[in-house]
C-alpha cells in the first residue's frame, strides 16, 4: 500500500481557500488539492466529506507523506488540513463526539465555529502565521511568588491536539515494547501485568531517579534533532521551539504532574518524553537480545544429572526494563556485578547523550528479595509464588466443606419439599377418584383401582427411599451405620434370643445389603479417595519446588502514603476514626456525595492490580464512607444515626425529579472490584488536592468552560486547593505526601462555570482540568 501511495502521491499541496471544492464550513479551491487522487484511494479521506477522519484514515493521510525513510511537511499538509483540525475538536470535546453520527458532528462543527475558523486556522498554520504567544494567558502566581502559569487558550489546544495525533501515528509503532505511557493501551495497569506475569527470578533491580530539572534551550535542541531524525519539517520544529519558548509546553523530569490531568501538563509533554527517551529505550532494548543470545538455551528434557531421582534447574540470566514516562526500572536475573556495570551504562548515557541530571544516590541498587522498590506509585518486591498465591488452610478447606454439605442439603431439603407436595396432590386425586369409582363401578373395578394405587405408592417409596439416601456415597455411609458392630450380629447374643427376632433382624440385614451396599460406589470412593491424596501431593510438590527455584513481583499499595493522605485531607483523626470536612459542607449534598465517590473509585481503580488491594477497598469502604455520612450530618447539624436512615449506607440521593441516585460505590461493588481491567487511571491527587466551592452569584450566566460546550445554565464554583487551605508546602515531603501532585497554586480561588453535566462529570473523575478551557476562568468578587 505504500508503495501505490508514493507512486501517486509524491507531495500533498497545500489549499487555499476557494468555493470550486466545499464540504460544510470548509473550501478549497480545485488547483490546490488532488482531490480526484484522493478518492482514488479508499484509505485515504475525500476532502468533500462532511465526517471527521477516523484513525485509519489519518493514519493514511500521514503515510502519504513518508518517503525515503522520512516524513516530509507533515504540518502543511496533514495538521493544516480541516478534518484534520476537527478530528483534534472531538479529541478534546468533554463528551465525546462519534465522527460517525450526523447529528453528533454537525453539533460540534456549530460548536467550533462559534469560536473560531477551521480554514483560517489552517491557513496561519501553514502560512507560519500563527501568533502562539497571543494565544497563551498568563496566571501569576499567588503573592507573586514563584512562576507564572501559562496555559493555552482553545485554539491553540486544537493545533497541539492535532500535532500529537500526527506524531502518535508517526511513532507510536516505533516505540520499544516497554515504553508506557501516553500511548493507547500501554499503561499504569500493562506495565504492571507485565512486571507481574513476565519478569521471572529478578535478582537485583533499580530505578532512574531524576534530579528536578526543566528542559531548557539544549534539551529543546536535542529533542528537535531527535524529531528531524525521522521527520523532515522545520514548520513543526519551530511551532515545538516556540510552544516551549512561551512554556505552554513544558517538561520537568523528577516531577510529579505527569498523567494527572493538571493544567500545567500539557497534552503534547507525554509523547516528546517518548520521543527525547527513543534512542535510549533502543539501545537498552539492543542490550536485552544480546545477554538472551548469550545465555544457552536448553530443552527440559536436556537437563539431566547423574541420579536420574535429582532434578537440574536452570534460571537463564536476563535484563527487564520498563519505562512510564520518566520514572525507570531496571530488573536483571544476574549477579550483582552484572546490575552494576549496567546502572553505570545506564547513567553514562542518560548523563552524556541525553545531558539528564540523575540523583546516583537515590539511583541505587536493591536486592528484589529483600528490599522493596518504588515505581509508578507502587511497591514491587520479589517474593515466593505461594506468598502470591497462598495454599489453602485446613481451617478454611472444612469451612468449605462445611459450606458445600449445608448447601447441599439445603437443595435437598427443596427437592423432598417439592417432591412431598406434589405426592400429596396426588393422593388425594387418587383418593377422589377412589370414592369416584365406588359409587359407579363397583367391585371389580374397586379392585383394580386399588392394585393400581398400591403400585403408584410403591414406586412412590422407592422414590422417596432414593431421594434420602442420595448419591452413592450417602447410600454406602448409611450401610455402614447400619451393618457395622451390632450387637445382634454376635453367636453368644443370637442363641439367647427368640428365632423370630432373629429371623427378622436377618432380614433387615438383607434388605440392606440388598439396597445399600454397592461394590462398585465403595471401589469408586476409594479411588476417588486416593486420587485426590495424590493429587494433593502431587501439587505440594509442585509448590514446593516452586517455592525454592523460582520468584515472582509482588505489587503492593504503599500503605503508609495512603493513610498519610488520609490523615492530611481530614478523612480521619489523629486516631484514625472518620471525621467531617468542614470545608465541604459549602457544597449541596449532592455534591458532597460525588466528590467522595470521585476520590474512591479513583482509588480503587488505581490499586486495583496491588496485592493488598483489601487494604484501600476498607479505606474507601470505611474511611471515606463514614466521613461522608458525618459530613452530611455536620452540615443539616444532625447525628450520624439520622444521616443514614436519611441517605442510608450507600448514600443514596435524589434528583430534582425525584428520581434515586448512587453515586458512591456500594459495599457489594467494592467486595466483587479486582484486577480486571488494563487500563491508565489518573491519579487520586488531582480530586483529592481540590474543592469546588459553588457561588451564589447575580451575575448574568456565564457559557461552561468545558471544550466546545454551549450550554448556557452554568454554575459558577470557586477552586479551593488543599495546600493552601492546610497552608502546606507540596515540595516539604515531612508534612506533604511523597509522590503525591499538586494543582498549581496560581489557580486558588479562581471562578469557573460549568454546566450540571460537566460538573457532574468533573467531581466523578471522568474529566479533569485538560478538558476544560482554563484560560477561560472568571473573576468573581
Amino acid at each position: 500500500m505504500l508503495t501505490n501511495i508514493r507512486r501517486r502521491i509524491s507531495i500533498l499541496p497545500s489549499f487555499n481557500i476557494n468555493a470550486s471544492h466545499s464540504i460544510p464550513f470548509f473550501r478549497f479551491s480545485s488547483a490546490s488539492l488532488p482531490s480526484p487522487l484522493l478518492d482514488e484511494d479508499p484509505q485515504i479521506p475525500s476532502l468533500n466529506s462532511v465526517n471527521s477522519l477516523s484513525k485509519s484514515q489519518l493514519q493514511s493521510l500521514v503515510l502519504a507523506r513518508y518517503a525515503n525513510g522520512n516524513f516530509t511537511d507533515l504540518v502543511s499538509n496533514v495538521v493544516v488540513f480541516p478534518p484534520v483540525l476537527l478530528a483534534a475538536c472531538r479529541n478534546l470535546a468533554a463528551i465525546s463526539c462519534n465522527g460517525s453520527d450526523p447529528g453528533q458532528l454537525s453539533s460540534l462543527l456549530r460548536s467550533v465555529s462559534k469560536q473560531f475558523s477551521l480554514q483560517e486556522l489552517g491557513r496561519e498554520i501553514r502560512e507560519n502565521r500563527f501568533d502562539i504567544e497571543a494565544a497563551c494567558v498568563k496566571m501569576a502566581p499567588p503573592m507573586n511568588r514563584g512562576e507564572y502559569l501559562v496555559l493555552p487558550n482553545l485554539k491553540l489546544k486544537v493545533l497541539v491536539e492535532a500535532i500529537r495525533m500526527v506524531l502518535e501515528i508517526v511513532y507510536d509503532e516505533r516505540f520499544v515494547t516497554f515504553s508506557y505511557g501516553g500511548r493507547i493501551g500501554m499503561g499504569r495497569h500493562t506495565a504492571i501485568r507485565y512486571l507481574k506475569n513476565s519478569v521471572e527470578n529478578p535478582s537485583w533491580w533499580f530505578s532512574v531517579s531524576f534530579n528536578h530539572e526543566k528542559f531548557d534551550n539544549r534539551h529543546v535542541d536535542k529533542l528537535c534533532m531527535f524529531i528531524q531524525e525521522k521527520i523532515n519539517d522545520k514548520i513543526l520544529i519551530d511551532i515545538i521551539k516556540r510552544l516551549f519558548e512561551c512554556k505552554v509546553v513544558g517538561i520537568e523530569l523528577g516531577s510529579c504532574y505527569f498523567g494527572r490531568g493538571f493544567p500545567q501538563e500539557s497534552g503534547l509533554s507525554s509523547i516528546l518524553v517518548n520521543v527525547y527517551f527513543n534512542g535510549f529505550d533502543k539501545e537498552l532494548h539492543e542490550m536485552r537480545l544480546q545477554k538472551n543470545q548469550e545465555s544457552p538455551k536448553f530443552v527440559s528434557n536436556e537437563l539431566v544429572s547423574k541420579d536420574d531421582d535429582d532434578d537440574v534447574f536452570y534460571k537463564p540470566v536476563k535484563i527487564y526494563a520498563v519505562r512510564y514516562l520518566d520514572e525507570i526500572l531496571v530488573i536483571t536475573s544476574g549477579s550483582k556485578m552484572l546490575t552494576l556495570d549496567l546502572k553505570n551504562w545506564v547513567l553514562k548515557y542518560l548523563e552524556g547523550r541525553l545531558e539528564l541530571k540523575v540523583d546516583a544516590v537515590k539511583t541505587a541498587i536493591h536486592s528484589a528479595v529483600s528490599e522493596k522498590i518504588d515505581f509508578i506509585g507502587m511497591e514491587l518486591q520479589a517474593v515466593q509464588p505461594s506468598v502470591l498465591h497462598p495454599p489453602v488452610s485446613e481451617k478454611a478447606m472444612r469451612a468449605r466443606k462445611k459450606y458445600l454439605r449445608q448447601k447441599e442439603v439445603r437443595a435437598l431439603e427443596l427437592k423432598n419439599a417439592r417432591e412431598r407436595n406434589r405426592k400429596k396432590l396426588g393422593m388425594k386425586i387418587l383418593s377422589h377418584l377412589f370414592k369416584k369409582s365406588k359409587q359407579s363401578d363397583g367391585f371389580k373395578f374397586e379392585n383394580q383401582l386399588e392394585n393400581d394405587v398400591r403400585k403408584i405408592v410403591s414406586s412412590w417409596a422407592d422414590e422417596v427411599v432414593r431421594e434420602f439416601f442420595g448419591s452413592l456415597e450417602e447410600r454406602w455411609a448409611w450401610h455402614r451405620k447400619l451393618s457395622a458392630g451390632h450387637f445382634l450380629s454376635l453367636r453368644h447374643i443370637r442363641d439367647q434370643l427368640p428365632q423370630e427376632l432373629v429371623d427378622s433382624y436377618d432380614k433387615f440385614q438383607e434388605q440392606v445389603d440388598k439396597h445399600l451396599n454397592p461394590i462398585k460406589a465403595k471401589m469408586a470412593l476409594e479411588e476417588e479417595e486416593r486420587r485426590k491424596e495424590e493429587e494433593e501431593e502431587r501439587k505440594y510438590a509442585k509448590n514446593t519446588v516452586e517455592d525454592l527455584t523460582r520468584l515472582c513481583i509482588k505489587v503492593d499499595a504503599p500503605v503508609e502514603l495512603v493513610r498519610k493522605a488520609v490523615k492530611l485531607v481530614g478523612f480521619t483523626n489523629h486516631m484514625g476514626r472518620p471525621r467531617p470536612i468542614s470545608l465541604l459542607t459549602a457544597l449541596e449534598d449532592a455534591d458532597i456525595v460525588k466528590w467522595y465517590a470521585g476520590v474512591g473509585r479513583r482509588w480503587l481503580d488505581f490499586f486495583c492490580c496491588c496485592h493488598n488491594f483489601k487494604m484501600v477497598k476498607t479505606i474507601v469502604t470505611y474511611h471515606l464512607r463514614f466521613s461522608c455520612i458525618l459530613t452530611l450530618a455536620e452540615k443539616h447539624e444532625s447525628t450520624k444515626r439520622e444521616a443514614m436512615k436519611h441517605y442510608t449506607k450507600d448514600l443514596k440521593i435524589f434528583d430534582m425529579s425525584g428520581n434515586e441516585e448512587v453515586h458512591f460505590p456500594t459495599e457489594r461493588e467494592v467486595k466483587m472490584m479486582g484486577d480486571r481491567n488494563l487500563s491508565d487511571p489518573k491519579l487520586v491527587d488531582g480530586a483529592i488536592s481540590l474543592a469546588l466551592i459553588r457561588l451564589a452569584s447575580d451575575e448574568p450566566p456565564y457559557s461552561c468552560i468545558a471544550h466546545f460546550c454551549e450550554r448556557a445554565d452554568t454554575i459558577v464554583y470557586r477552586v479551593r486547593l488543599l495546600q493552601k487551605h492546610l497552608k502546606v508546602n507540596p515540595m516539604d515531603n515531612d508534612k506533604w505526601v511523597k509522590g503525591m501532585g499538586a494543582i498549581h497554586g496560581s489557580l486558588n480561588r479562581k471562578c469557573l462555570p460549568l454546566c450540571p453535566d460537566h460538573i457532574h462529570d468533573f467531581y466523578m473523575g471522568r474529566i479533569t482540568f485538560q478538558d476544560i478551557d482554563c484560560a477561560s476562568f472568571v473573576d468573581v468578587d
